[in-house]
Formats: structure tokens, sequence, C-alpha cells
């Protein structure tokens, strides 16, 4: 009983004498609505979704502004200047909020936040002063980030040990429309809150050289080639997203498209973040004719004429960000995918699994 009788005037103490936080802001706006935003999970605050307190308050320049009754606990504050009044952090077609804000410890990171670097301790009846200093996480022309990257992927082919493999420049940018990673590219031209629709540009490394193996001799090399077409994604509850995909061999080096349609969500560890994903792929018939097909002027008896024609596969992969400082970063990206029948009763194809993944090291400024 007397155990018990502790614990419940622990809880009475917690919930009879709440916290109070005194924000005071720089380059704050004249008018118009700041939103303060208190998270207390690492998942959430890594997407700016589902706050446990939101508070809104007009806008009054720089100064003190007062949020009261917060139980006490571990929490990251985010404070925007809904620009628009729609009562929402406006991102781009990635997620990076488009709008003025601050982070709790004036933690101003140029990507995805930690959590761990937010968080401040508030304990019970307790007034704590933060001072912070708003700004745009795009800059005023976007981020620009520089380094060194590989993109690679596995060879599913008969006798091949060669992987396909390129060491690229790590050169990225993101604005409040165009986002460049690496061999990606997307150009936002519709929405900036749940629903977000993007043009997008890749480059496909080719899948092998006819010298890879035997059983390749004489298929000629196939080309690295740029893929274009249209994205969207669609913010679901709980921090998961929907993402659909289609590009086309806008070179006509292959002639085909592929599909992708998936679902999301991210997690935070301390300074990794983790956006494990799972994809249902469509390759056109021209595609896999290109990369998988044998023509009937390049059969010979122990390779047969074959033509998969279109098929579906099934796709897991995992993004990793690592934010080893506010300016410097590590991505990482890896899947493997489980290709189709369709394909994998190819003459050429012994493999029924094809890893790709991408890493690069970058400086933002």
């Amino acid at each position: 009983m007397k155990a018990l009788s502790i614990f419940l005037a622990l809880i009475y103490s917690v919930a009879a004498f709440p916290a109070e936080l005194i924000v005071n802001i720089s380059n704050a706006p004249e008018n118009g609505r700041l939103v303060f935003q208190l998270y207390d999970n690492a998942n959430s605050f890594g997407d700016f979704r589902d706050p446990i307190t939101e508070t809104v308050l007009p806008a009054n320049g720089d100064g003190e502004y007062r949020l009261s009754d917060i139980e006490p606990g571990t929490f990251a504050l985010l404070v925007y200047f809904d620009e628009n009044e729609n009562g929402l952090i406006d991102k781009n077609f990635i997620g990076i909020p488009r709008e003025l804000l601050a982070l709790s410890n004036n933690y101003q990171p140029k990507g995805p936040p930690s959590f761990v670097r937010a968080s401040v301790d508030l304990l019970a009846n307790e007034t704590k002063t933060l001072n912070l200093a708003m700004y745009r996480v795009l800059g005023n022309k976007g981020r620009w980030g520089i380094g060194i990257g590989v993109i690679g992927k596995s060879s599913p082919y008969v006798d091949s040990t060669q992987s396909a493999s390129r060491v690229i420049p790590a050169v990225s940018y993101v604005g409040e429309k165009l986002q460049w990673f690496g061999p990606n590219l997307r150009y936002g031209i519709y929405g900036s809150g749940q629903f977000r629709l993007a043009v997008s540009a890749s480059y496909r490394i080719g899948s092998f050289e006819q010298d890879d193996s035997p059983i390749l001799a004489g298929l000629g090399d196939r080309e690295d080639t740029l893929m274009g077409g249209l994205g969207a994604q669609y913010e679901l509850p709980h921090g998961f997203d929907l993402h659909f995909n289609y590009e086309h061999d806008v070179l006509d080096r292959i002639g085909g498209g592929i599909a992708d349609f998936g679902v999301s969500r991210g997690f935070q560890y301390g300074v990794f973040r983790f956006k494990p994903s799972f994809s249902i792929n469509w390759i056109s018939g021209k595609v896999n004719d290109y990369e998988f097909g044998v023509p009937e002027s390049a059969a010979i008896s122990t390779r047969p004429a074959y033509s998969p024609g279109s098929s579906t596969s099934l796709e897991l992969g995992v993004s990793t960000f690592i934010e080893i400082s506010e300016d410097w970063r590590v991505i990482f990206n890896i899947s493997g995918e489980r290709l189709g029948d369709e394909i994998t009763t190819s003459p050429i194809v012994d493999d029924d699994t094809v890893i790709s993944g991408f890493v690069g090291f970058t400086y933002i400024f």
C-alpha cells in the first residue's frame, strides 16, 4: 500500500505542476500565425507529423512567446510560420519544409531533423527559456551538396560474376520544387501538403556487357540510359507514405517504361534515419526484352530465342540518412528486387533476385 501511495503521489505531482516554455524568437515575422508543435517521438519529429500538442499564436516579430500547461517530459519543439494560413507546414516533394521555422536548442539541420539534437527536458513546475532563430531549411535559393558516390546493381545472368557499378559525383540540390540526389531528379509540379506530384528523371545503368559471361556473348552491350516520367507521394497517418512513379526511356535506347507503387515509413534512431519501403513494380515488355530477352538473330543451340514480355516484381528496400553534423551527411540506399517468372525462365538468367544500391558522402552548403 505504501508503494502504491508513493506512485499515486508521483502521478499527482506531475499532473498538478505542469511546466512552461518561454520561447525567445529572433527573425520572426511581424504578423501572421506562428505554430508551436511539441513532439515526444523521434519518428514523428523526423517527419514533422503527429505532434502531441499544437499551439497557434499571432506573430508579433522578435520577442517572447509563452507555452503553458505542458506535461513534464522530454520534447523537441518546432515553430513554423504558417505563411499561407492553411494549417499545414508546407513541404517540397520529398517532404522538406518550405516555410520559415525554428527548432529547440536552436538546431538548424539542412535535411531531416534528429530528435536527439533538438530534444529538451522539462521537469514538473519548471519554466524553461529557449532562444531560437527562425530560418529556412532550404535557404533562399535551395541547398547544394557536393561529394562522391557509387551506384551499382548485381548481375542475375548465367555464370556472370560482374556487377554493374559507376562512381559518380554525389552532387545534390534540394529546393522548393527541384530535388536532385545522385542519379535521381524530381521537380514538384503540384501540392505541398499530404499529396504531392512531380516530374521525375533517373539514370539507369546498362544491365550487362556481352563479355561479362559466355552466355551473353554475341548479344551486344546494354547501354546506360535516362528514364523520365511522373511521380506522386501521399502522406498517410502514423508516418506512412504511399508513392507511385512511372518512368519511360526518354533516349529510346530501350524503348519501354517501368512503374512502381509502394509504401514506406521513416524511423529515427539518434542521428540515423531509416526508411524501409515495399514496392510492386511493373516492367514493360520492351525493357524486359532488352535486358533479359534473346532475339531470333542471336539464338544458338545453348541459348534459344526468348521474349519475356511484360512482368511484375516485388522489391524491398531501405534508405538510410546519417547526419554527421548540420553540414555533413551520408546517404545509403539498398534494395532487393524479386524478379518475375517471365524473367527467371529466360535462358540467360539464373538468379531470381537483383540487389541494387547507392551510397554517397556529401557536404551541404
